[in-house]
């Protein structure tokens, strides 16, 4: 197929766009013009022209990009049988009937990984990835050999999810090795990954991961749906995912958990959701998502349950301390000394003595302090920032002290949420919740404990209204399923998991006998 001018006009060159949507010709020397067009500035870009056969008459092309393929794989499984073992087979019996293109697909190139590839968007798409594509002249299919090799970091414990108890294997930015992580634990033919292309521009590999059978049909076509919607030039994150699929797309909750952690992906994956992946990231991104869900550390299945519940439950009280507690001090010590004890109230007030700021404004100094602190210690490099972070705190707390900006009790009140804040083992969430207390902050400044009460009721109602993927966001507390709510608030034991959550997989609830 070429492209053919209106008659009349003299024949133009064909752009970019046009050549993609164009089939391989016959002739090789065409398609070699038509590659150096598409590659031209591409440095790294290898055409490598040879001939083979028994009288060296067939002309041949074997492109790839220098880095992404493994050379010596290139040249045991590609070159070396075409150039060296071509003419020992022409003159077998069982090869004289087939062409040049079948015997050289099916009986000498010794790669596992081999498909066949019509268009230059395919031969692009194909090299791109990280494959060869072998074109021979007179054929107008090209072979594409999986010789896909290139320097990525081995598989290490996670940064970011760490556990005492438990597998210490992590995602890495290779999409395989995540996949084989997965399929390691889950060996069964109804484990599926699917494979989408997304981004005009980076075609980055994305993968749909479910149990088939556990995974509620809707679900599994609901995520494929919004997928499909997806056009953008580039997708490098599960990030980009989550916010181009979630259902409120202006909430500061997270609705998708991230997690570079397979053990933790397959507990998901048996529970019956749907777990998404894109090449070059190691994180996870798991659909749907409830709040409750992230209260819970994959080491709570590691561990007993009783020594478990009661780690679960001391999340749960740090979730309304990071949330409330500032609040808290601010409206009490503003609006309501009487509910204050005597003595207690006689220290603060003698700590807050010479304060020239209202509680208000002393608690937001000090939480804009403690994140500045928070940000830097995580941006510097490694080796120095939990020093600044804990230094800065101490030096910076001492000094507004006794400089009389701040009372000592605000000094230890935002101490105590900003720890609080850390136990969560989910870092978006803990993100959020962190958003969330200023404004009930600021209600808390404004309103005392009447304010907090307006804050909560907003903040519930919002929660109450949000779905991920179609499940409430506050299940199973609301709407309230007490079965669910034993393996929520506690950790059931193992033996009393009889079942999975209603809301995620409705269909298929039995878990064990």
């Amino acid at each position: 197929m070429r492209y053919l001018p209106p008659k009349g006009q003299p024949e133009e060159p064909l752009t970019d766009a046009q050549i993609l949507t164009q089939s391989l010709a016959y002739d090789l020397q065409t398609n070699h013009t038509y590659l150096e067009q598409l590659l031209q500035g591409c440095s790294d870009a290898v055409m490598r022209k040879f001939k083979f056969g028994k009288d060296r008459d067939t002309d041949a092309l074997l492109v790839y990009f220098d880095g992404l393929v493994s050379k010596t794989e290139a040249e045991a499984s590609i070159l070396y049988p075409l150039m060296l073992e071509m003419d020992q087979i022409e003159d077998a019996v069982e090869t004289q009937a087939g062409n040049i293109y079948e015997n050289t697909r099916d009986r000498l190139l010794a790669v596992t990984d081999l498909l066949e590839c019509d268009t230059f968007e395919e031969v692009m798409q194909h090299i791109a990835s990280g494959d060869g594509v072998l074109i021979i002249d007179g054929y107008n299919q090209g072979l594409v050999a999986g010789i896909r090799y290139w320097q990525g970091r081995p598989v290490e414990s996670p940064d970011q999810e760490v556990i005492v108890k438990g597998p210490n294997e992590g995602f890495n930015e290779t999409l395989r090795i995540n996949t084989a992580l997965l399929r390691r634990r889950l060996k069964t033919n109804c484990f599926k990954i699917e494979s989408i292309s997304i981004g005009r521009y980076t075609k980055t590999n994305t993968i749909i991961c479910y149990i088939k059978g556990v995974a509620d049909e809707s679900l599994i076509q609901e995520v494929k749906n919004r997928l499909e919607k997806i056009d953008i030039d580039g997708v490098l994150d599960t990030n980009y995912l989550e916010e181009l699929m979630e259902d409120h797309h202006y909430s500061v909750f997270p609705q998708a958990e991230h997690t570079e952690r397979p053990d933790r992906v397959v507990a998901h994956l048996l529970e019956g959701r749907v777990a998404l992946m894109v090449d070059g990231s190691p994180w996870a991104m798991v659909v749907p998502a409830t709040l409750p869900q992230f209260w819970i550390s994959p080491e709570d299945y590691y561990s007993r349950y009783v020594p478990a519940s009661l780690i679960r439950l001391l999340r749960q009280l740090a979730f309304l301390i990071t949330l409330l507690l500032p609040s808290l001090y601010v409206a009490t010590i503003t609006y309501h000394q009487e509910m204050i004890p005597t003595p207690l109230l006689l220290t603060i007030a003698a700590s807050r003595e010479g304060v020239p700021f209202p509680a208000l404004v002393e608690a937001l100094m000090m939480e804009i302090t403690f994140e500045f602190l928070r940000e830097a210690g995580i941006r510097m490099p490694r080796a120095i920032g939990p020093a600044i972070s804990i230094v800065g705190a101490l030096v910076i707390g001492d000094a507004a002290v006794s400089a009389g900006l701040v009372s000592t009790p605000m000094v230890v009140v935002v101490a105590f949420t900003g720890i609080a804040s850390f136990i969560f083992p989910a870092y978006n969430a803990g993100m959020a919740i962190r958003i969330a207390r200023f404004p009930m902050l600021i209600l808390a400044g404004f309103l005392g404990y009447f304010g907090i009460m307006i804050g909560l009721i907003m903040l519930l109602v919002r929660l109450a209204s949000m779905t991920s993927f179609g499940v409430p966001y506050l299940s199973p507390l609301a709407p309230t399923n007490q079965g669910d709510l034993s393996d929520t608030l506690v950790r059931r034991p193992w033996w009393a998991m009889r079942q999975r959550p209603q809301n995620i997989s409705p269909d298929n609830r039995v878990r064990q006998e």
